[in-house]
């Protein structure tokens, strides 16, 4: 193990750019990223992370992958390195999509940004920082030159159709009136196309907006920009958190509008419910408690209604099996979960993919942290995007108000403005 304080630098985005430029100019994988509010961090960063598609039940598993301790140092956390990637929503119908079920790879060194602005690295091995990377971090880029910001990108969208939406609304208020679920999450998406580089897209996005579970990791397979405002599941040692998101209101409203409604206070405790039954399968009896409910936070133009669940993992559970007992997130799916995921796939007409899906890392010291994959981005090998939006339906929904629900969560994205300058790169 080693740790090494590097001091103030450069800002995520310049770091990103940075270390962006160097791996092009070194022929290395691009640099992964997480930002917002990740172990205890500002951010942790992989400065190269070489990635490939794998089995979704080997995603965020590994041979050197155990619980973590939540050993701590002067600084914060001890994190060190491990696995980077996603695990995309497993249901679906219609088109396959353009990226791989599961994809990441490991990293024996991070950079991380602790919360008071300065600039760590630290090592699972006894390898030192090396000095372009430290460089890289303190002068912006190597040469010492002012940093750029991040690299040309831009994306021409499309917006889902709501007819298409109001179908799938209308037939989960069908399913509720039956007595078949009693909350759902019925989701569409935007499409697009890309040029440039997927990382500018992100150093631009997290800059601008700030989203607490943040996460970018690319490949030859293709590109994710996560901007999720949401916690899925965080496990150390035996400690898990889960911190799902039921009700929103665009930004401009009163957000004590949000507390009020009746329909967002139901959504937000049935779901609450069911992350305490996911989360009860692998945990001790009598530990699953819940510290936070129907706090209202701010997120990339929305208001959100947050809630956290608590539990103590029984001893030997592994990863895998915190896995198969709580994804996909409860936020996402509904109740009961079972028959929900069952309808969704008739009432939505494309896969998710990567939407719906979890975005982090594992690792030996670190632990397990999560995002739900929402306010994600796709960036496909042969140029196509896509932007999944959503919402929980329940009895009193409203199919217009739940259509400029998906409209006002994706605004902070789609209307991110390029930049537009002469566009090289692309997903390597």
């Amino acid at each position: 193990m080693r740790i090494e304080r590097l001091g103030r630098g450069g800002t995520v985005a310049q770091v990103l750019a940075g270390l962006d430029a160097r791996a092009r100019r070194s022929g290395l994988p691009a640099p992964a990223a997480l930002t917002g509010e990740w172990f205890g961090c500002a951010a942790v960063i992989a400065p190269s992370l070489a990635t490939a598609a794998v089995p979704p039940s080997h995603a965020f598993e590994s041979a050197r992958v155990r619980p973590g301790t939540g050993a701590r140092r002067p600084g914060g956390p001890v994190i060190g390195g491990g696995w980077i990637g996603y695990l995309a929503y497993p249901d679906g119908s219609g088109a396959a999509p353009s990226l791989p079920a599961a994809a990441g790879g490991w990293t024996d060194s991070v950079l991380r940004l602790d919360l008071d602005g300065c600039w760590w690295y630290e090592a699972l091995t006894d390898e030192p920082c090396p000095r372009d990377v430290a460089a890289t971090v303190t002068d912006g880029t190597v040469t010492g030159s002012t940093p750029t910001v991040g690299a040309a990108w831009h994306i021409d969208w499309s917006a889902p159709d709501p007819t298409e939406h109001r179908r799938g609304v209308e037939s989960c208020l069908d399913a509720i009136r039956a007595g078949e679920v009693y909350q759902a999450c019925v989701c569409t998406r935007f499409t697009g196309r890309w040029s440039g580089d997927p990382l500018g897209f992100f150093a631009d996005a997290v800059t601008r907006t700030s989203p607490a579970r943040a996460a970018y990791v690319a490949g030859p397979w293709g590109a994710v920009a996560s901007l999720s405002p949401e916690l899925f599941v965080s496990r150390h040692g035996h400690r898990l958190r889960s911190s799902p998101i039921k009700g929103t209101l665009p930004r401009t409203a009163d957000p004590s509008e949000l507390r009020a409604s009746v329909k967002d206070v139901a959504e937000n405790i049935m779901i609450v419910d069911l992350v305490r039954n996911d989360l009860g399968r692998v945990a001790d009896t009598g530990s699953v408690t819940v510290p936070e409910l129907l706090t209202v936070r701010p997120a990339p133009g929305v208001w959100h209604l947050v809630s956290t669940v608590a539990a103590t993992a029984r001893a030997g559970t592994s990863v895998r099996e915190l896995l198969d007992a709580a994804f996909p997130p409860a936020s996402v799916t509904g109740c009961p979960k079972i028959r929900a995921r069952e309808l969704l796939q008739r009432w939505e007409p494309h896969a998710r993919g990567v939407y719906c899906g979890a975005v982090g890392m594992s690792g030996p010291l670190a632990g397990l942290e999560l995002n739900v994959a929402i306010r994600t981005v796709e960036f496909g090998p042969d140029g196509s995007c896509a932007l999944g939006v959503g919402g929980g339906i329940t009895a009193d929904s409203d199919p217009d108000a739940e259509w400029r629900e998906c409209l006002d969560k994706a605004a902070s994205i789609v209307r991110l403005p390029s930049r537009s300058a002469h566009l090289t790169g692309g997903v390597r």
